[in-house]
């Protein structure tokens, strides 16, 4: 085992120098004004100005009542005189701290011991001071035993998966079952500190039957001061054989010793909302029968459905201890969500006997809940129904030891099933259908899924409504969020501006913005964009005759990020503070970032172009995985598993030399290469420079930084600086990060240099740096996208060419110009495409129904992911780079015309 208390053990940090800032007191509000229904820990992220934020500086949190609430803190990034960019932050709060809590410098006054970490040989012991968690550091189970008051109320928690294989057996095709459970093969303590303890296992799942390993997880363990609760964070990367290896079920498993007579054991499972399914595994009622003690003939069922303790069998009349043996003992329960619109509650006595319906929903919160009056354990699975097929069930429940399992994939749904949607060599064409599909390319191995899931362990039964509480908490975690206005000060995340209604002009914009968010959202429930696979991502395009997306469409159908899309989700949240904007950026970034990107094996570093599947596409490319499309969730809440993913990618440049983003569209023989691979300057090396970016800022590795740069000297001194080419295509080399040309006259621009998150890097990495070279010819490309080639040619001489603005490209890059260089001849290029199709005005819906839908919907059918992602990106950056200069009224604007014939 090894432990890592500090990235910085890595890297020595230098301070070259801080300005005379000090950091102010700050107020923090909870996501969409939701305090905590329960005293739990939580993580958050602080960004601060550069200069303002010594790494010795200390803080105190309290709530609006000045109590003191815990604090522990950690630099998460750094700018690069050395001062802190982000800072980690953690605290224990509950319902008492229903509004904002306050930040401000000082030294707290002497906190408690705080968590407890003692390693062994064989486990680490992790106590919070309620509750002590051994986890083992090999074998199968992962949580060796969860401990409050010195009883065990939890152990043996491992991972199970299994796996449907068909043979044939004496001419007969035959199915069998393959089981497999967890293996460990490493533990870090990742963090120790006076609030927060974060323990990360990783391991492979192994077959019981066979000598098989694949299925590699990671797992992190989060643990608060004074908390019985528990995090976890399940990573689980496919490998397999897509055509031969069809998950039938993969879960959590956990016992729960029940120490008490079978009449006061319960199980619980959440509904919607705060609804609960809450019932004795033996309720004491039957026909006219109620009264099971003599003396007093009093009715112990109103109790037993309560959760009371209920006197023990010996203490009961005769009569009653022959009911108790008549009446029925359930053993076996479990909640299905078979689709993000149903879930079923079924139950049993014995596994020789049938299922018995006993409930069933819509959509289930995700809880489970066995033990009995003298302790248990609840889980809690976030994104349950939108995340099917999945299931909670609970077996053995009249034994010494009753299971807890939370199926991440449920056994009594399909198989997972993960090939591809045809088995067209060369897929349906580019031209045809949008779709790249190439031989072998278009395959699932390396994809990644991760899951959230919290523990309640307990040392006695709930309250109903705690345990409802336990829903909420584990389906929408309370989170700690500085306010739109202070992340703007802070400079954060680059160029973005907070809403402005204050003209009709700026009124039209932010409506604009308004309705292409309520759009989206609507679209992911209308159009049901759920699953375990699918949750997160929204779709390409849209089929006005079917008034469908094309889900079956080649290259149209699941977005992937193509245009930023994730951008702009994460712009809106910041820029508005919304709940729901957080949760559904929140959603696509887990999606993205995980699915949709490769973590192992030939692609690993890359993504996946859009397609029907999400590995379906032959284009694996480097921007889909970049870093900086997954920045915003890390730095606003302390994820650590996404700071892996950031991680990952640091040096994913290398794959250019296996997968030459430029194979197809312009071949080259091997023996015609004159540099080790090719890259365009965006998508790849821009997709590029933000990995460095990130890994630079959170490291403060020099390194990368000065990968950054020697890119950029090579720009900077090329014949048409950033405008060179061809279509902005270079040779690269990796070993040295050099850029080259690829012709004598190397001219060329490319519609997708910057429209794929890299323009969004430059205007944030333009600030950390000094290189005149680069940022001369950064904004000559802003000045002269469009312009010919004599005119860069001249410009490169006299720098004062298309001053009057007629060669910007129109839209934010105008606006860049503009706020560098005060020249108001940018103005109209940067505002001119800020309506589209349609000029200003709210975009309103049609309603479609009747035989021509499945079902009732409202639609905006010349709306497609990729304008309404960079129409939106656009005009958040152009209100604030223009917003001094922007009309005060709206402009007149001739409707475009319909590209449909």
């Amino acid at each position: 085992m090894k432990t890592i208390f500090s990235i910085l053990a890595v890297f020595c940090i230098p301070i070259t120098h801080f300005a005379a800032v000090d950091p102010v007191p700050m107020e923090i509000g909870w996501l969409g004004d939701k305090a905590p229904l329960l005293e739990q820990g939580i993580s958050w992220g602080v960004p601060w100005q550069p200069g303002t934020l010594k790494k010795t500086q200390s803080f105190i949190l309290s709530d609006q009542g000045d109590k003191e609430l815990p604090l522990q803190t950690w630099p998460m990034a750094y700018w690069p005189d050395g001062s802190i960019k982000w800072l980690g932050c953690a605290t224990v709060a509950g319902p008492g701290q229903a509004d904002q809590v306050k930040l401000m410098p000082g030294k707290a006054s002497k906190s408690a011991e705080g968590i407890k970490i003692t390693e062994s040989k064989t486990d680490l012991l992790v106590n919070t001071g309620v509750m002590s968690c051994r986890i083992s550091l090999q074998g199968s189970n992962l949580v060796k035993e969860m401990i409050i008051d010195g009883k065990i109320v939890a152990s043996d928690g491992h991972l199970e998966c299994s796996l449907e294989k068909e043979f044939i057996q004496e001419g007969y095709k035959t199915k069998r079952i393959e089981e497999f459970l967890s293996d460990i093969q490493n533990v870090e303590l990742e963090q120790s500190g006076t609030v927060r303890a974060v323990v990360k296992v990783e391991g492979i799942h192994k077959s019981v039957q066979e000598d098989r390993e694949w299925l590699p997880f990671t797992v992190r363990l989060y643990f608060y001061v004074g908390q019985t609760e528990v995090k976890m964070v399940h990573t689980v990367i496919f490998d397999g054989d897509e055509k031969v290896d069809f998950v039938k079920g993969l879960g959590i498993v956990f016992s729960v010793p029940m120490r008490e007579e079978i009449h006061n054991r319960h199980v619980r499972f959440s509904g919607e909302e705060d609804g609960l399914w809450s019932e004795p595994i033996q309720p004491m009622i039957g026909r006219g029968g109620r009264y099971v003690a003599d003396e007093d003939r009093r009715d112990y069922y109103p109790d037993q459905i309560a959760g009371k303790r209920i006197p023990d069998r010996d203490q009961l009349s005769e009569r009653g201890q022959g009911w108790l043996d008549d009446w029925a003992v359930w053993t076996g329960f479990k909640l299905y969500q078979s689709n993000a619109n149903g879930f079923t509650i079924e139950k049993r006595t014995n596994a020789e006997s049938c299922w018995l319906p006993a409930g069933a929903g819509k959509r289930s919160t995700g809880l489970a809940f066995v033990g009995d009056v003298s302790g248990g354990l609840a889980i809690g699975l976030k994104d349950f129904w939108q995340s099917y097929p999945s299931s909670l069930e609970i077996d053995h429940a009249e034994k010494d030891k009753a299971l807890m399992k939370a199926w991440l994939w449920s056994p009594d749904g399909p198989l997972m099933d993960m090939r591809h949607y045809d088995t067209l060599e060369w897929g349906h064409g580019l031209q045809a259908v949008y779709e790249d599909v190439q031989p072998g390319f278009s395959t699932p191995h390396g994809m990644a899924r991760t899951s959230v899931l919290t523990l309640f362990p307990t040392g006695g039964l709930p309250e109903k409504q705690e345990t409802a509480n336990q829903s909420q908490t584990a389906s929408n975690p309370p989170l700690l969020v500085c306010s739109p206005e202070y992340l703007h000060a802070a400079e954060s995340f680059g160029i973005w501006s907070l809403p402005d209604r204050s003209t009709p002009f700026k009124k039209a914009v932010e409506e604009r913005l308004d309705d292409y968010l309520s759009y989206y959202q609507k679209s992911v429930d209308q159009h049901n964009w759920y699953g375990f696979w699918d949750y997160g991502d929204v779709m390409h395009s849209y089929d006005r005759t079917r008034h469908v997306w094309r889900y079956d469409l080649g290259g149209m159908a699941w977005d992937n990020t193509e245009l930023g899309t994730d951008v702009w989700l994460w712009y809106s949240f910041l820029r508005t503070g919304r709940e729901d904007v957080f949760r559904m950026a929140e959603a696509m970034t887990r999606h993205t970032s995980e699915v949709d990107c490769y973590h192992l094996g030939r692609f690993a570093g890359l993504g996946s172009r859009h397609n029907v599947r999400h590995w379906g596409c032959g284009a694996k490319e480097l921007r889909i995985a970049q870093a900086s499309y997954k920045r915003f969730f890390y730095y606003l809440t302390c994820d650590e598993r996404t700071g892996d993913l950031m991680h990952e990618v640091a040096d994913a440049d290398l794959k250019l030399l296996e997968v030459d983003p430029m194979r197809l569209a312009s071949p080259i023989a091997e023996e015609d290469k004159i540099y080790p691979t090719r890259a365009r300057g965006g998508p790849d090396w821009l997709g590029a420079v933000s990995n460095w970016m990130t890994e630079w800022e959170r490291t403060g590795n020099t390194k990368y930084r000065d990968k950054i740069y020697a890119g950029m000297d090579c720009i900077a001194e090329m014949p048409y600086g950033f405008l060179s080419g061809p279509n902005n295509t270079f040779g690269y080399d990796p070993e040295t990060n050099k850029l080259f040309t690829l012709t004598d006259d190397p001219y060329g621009t490319y519609n997708l240099t910057t429209i794929m998150g890299g323009a969004e890097v430059i205007f944030e990495l333009n600030e950390m740096i000094d290189h005149p070279g680069w940022k001369k010819a950064w904004l000559q490309y802003c000045r002269l996208y469009n312009a010919p080639k004599e005119v860069i040619r001249k410009d490169m001489e006299t720098g004062t060419e298309g001053e009057d603005g007629s060669y910007a490209r129109a839209d934010r890059l105008a606006a860049y110009v503009y706020m560098q260089t005060g020249n108001e001849a940018y103005i109209n290029p940067a505002i001119s495409r800020l309506f589209g199709r349609g000029g200003a005005g709210r975009m309103t819906p049609d309603l479609v129904s009747g035989p021509n839908v499945l079902n009732p919907l409202e639609e905006l059918p010349w709306v497609g992911t990729n304008g309404a992602a960079q129409s939106s990106l656009v005009a958040i950056q152009v209100l604030q780079m223009c917003g001094d200069k922007l009309p005060y009224d709206v402009p007149k604007q001739e409707p475009r015309p319909s590209r449909r014939r």
